[in-house]
């Protein structure tokens, strides 16, 4: 398989390690744009939350849940951005599951949420497409 995540998780490729265990790992995102910026996997190859089922999830959640309250209770962070897209029309780049973690302080200067323009449709009607 060429996923660069399943590489890191089989170890043929290197990564800082934040956290490990039989079903998750959180390492560090290399890209340097944010402090503290980590990325959560799960081990089992999944493409995305769409085609990952409730027991991976689960697993991965309480992996993302652990590192987040050891960012927070342990390191100094006051709060914590989780972020992930699922599906390239959503902008996921690497096809395999992952949360973001990006750990943040107060006034730290990060605008982690994105600039949207505005809704274009009623919401009412909206509501009712999405409701169960």
């Amino acid at each position: 398989m060429d996923c660069i995540f399943c590489k890191i998780i089989s170890g043929q490729l290197p990564c800082m390690k934040v956290y490990e265990d039989e079903h998750a790992l959180v390492f560090m995102d290399i890209v340097g744009d944010v402090d503290g910026h980590m990325v959560a996997v799960p081990k089992k190859h999944v493409e995305n939350i769409l085609d990952c089922d409730r027991e991976c999830l689960h697993r991965l959640m309480s992996a993302v849940k652990e590192v987040s309250d050891h960012c927070v209770q342990t390191c100094g962070y006051d709060g914590i951005n989780l972020l992930n897209a699922s599906g390239t029309s959503a902008g996921q780049s690497v096809p395999h599951f992952h949360i973001h973690i990006i750990p943040r302080r107060k006034d730290d200067g990060i605008d982690a949420w994105p600039g949207f323009e505005g809704a274009k449709e009623d919401p009412a009607k909206v509501w009712e497409l999405l409701k169960r």
